[in-house]
């Protein structure tokens, strides 16, 4: 199984993209929100939802780097808070004493 968790906090963004993903986090609907960026009719679990995010998130990251017209600002928050949220979903791995 992926470590989601260890996969998203490795992740180098500029601060003002997760500090704006942090922001948007309370008002993410999964049922709305994943509906729009992933084009699914029905949210699947976190543990599925996750690649797709990440995939697309490399996807964003890759088209602001290369400094294309076609990069949206607003995606990417957007994919990020999703990203983000989805994360908080998964259950806590249990920890050993």
């Amino acid at each position: 199984m992926t470590d989601f968790r260890t996969l998203l906090a490795d992740l180098r963004r500029p601060r003002l993209l997760i500090r704006a993903a942090r922001y948007g986090m309370a008002d993410y609907r999964r049922d709305r929100d994943l509906k729009r960026l992933l084009r699914q009719d029905k949210p699947l679990g976190p543990e599925k939802t996750l690649p797709r995010l990440i995939d697309e998130e490399e996807r964003l990251e890759s088209i602001r780097r290369a400094g294309d017209a076609s990069y949206s600002l607003n995606q990417h928050i957007e994919v990020l808070i999703a990203l983000m949220s989805e994360l908080h979903l998964l259950p806590r791995p249990q920890q050993l004493i």
